[in-house]
């Protein structure tokens, strides 16, 4: 058996960014928003997979973005999707020889976040990677959230810092994550660092709680 991946969008944007700013540190609790197929879950499964208290969590309700709406079929296709994501996830373990802690949330990432944080994950995790919805209040609120379930020292990863849904000059800035990204990291400007990484992917590092 195989992966079943229909993008190369990982490999393109976050691959090389997870091995220079994120795998340096080999952390152990990894989250997740937004996971697609599992491109980027299965590089964490098959890189970090070894250590015995590795612990991956994905959030996502494979239900698509307003980018995936459009069109009768959006509903079957993602249904589709996440079928190759469970896929994926079980090749990866396969690959590995063995099953890790996988923690699968389907819901909306506002009501995962607050779920782990009821269960007492505040200051918990060593790496999250934000890449669910691409609306700027919809990331905005992943990003706070998410300060709070990072340990210090913990990094978040940000992707699609330059997606837009239209191009210049028809687009709607509410509805990119760059202007809640820049907003996040310039309200939390003595709480985190920003690491060297391409524009098209941003990373910080927690300093203070």
């Amino acid at each position: 058996m195989s992966y079943d991946f229909t993008n190369n969008w990982f490999e393109n944007c976050g691959l090389n960014n997870f091995e220079t700013v994120v795998f340096p540190s080999r952390p152990t609790k990894i989250l997740e928003i937004g996971c697609f197929e599992g491109a980027s879950s299965c590089h964490l499964i098959e890189r970090l997979g070894y250590q015995d208290s590795f612990e991956l969590h994905c959030i996502d309700t494979w239900e698509g973005g307003i980018e995936h709406q459009k069109g009768g079929n959006a509903e079957s296709n993602m249904l589709n999707v996440e079928m190759r994501f469970d896929h994926n996830i079980k090749i990866a373990q396969t690959n590995i020889g063995k099953e890790v802690a996988i923690h699968k949330h389907k819901m909306l990432s506002d009501e995962g976040l607050v779920g782990l944080l009821s269960m007492g994950k505040k200051n918990y995790f060593d790496f999250i990677y934000i890449d669910g919805s691409h609306q700027a209040y919809d990331v905005i609120v992943d990003a706070v959230l998410s300060f709070k379930l990072l340990k210090i020292g913990g990094i978040i990863g940000f992707d699609d810092y330059n997606w837009s849904e239209h191009q210049i000059p028809n687009r709607n800035l509410l509805r990119c994550p760059k202007i809640a990204i820049d907003s996040f990291v310039n309200l939390y400007f003595n709480k985190v660092v920003s690491l060297s990484c391409p524009l098209y992917q941003y990373y910080i590092k927690k300093i203070l709680d």
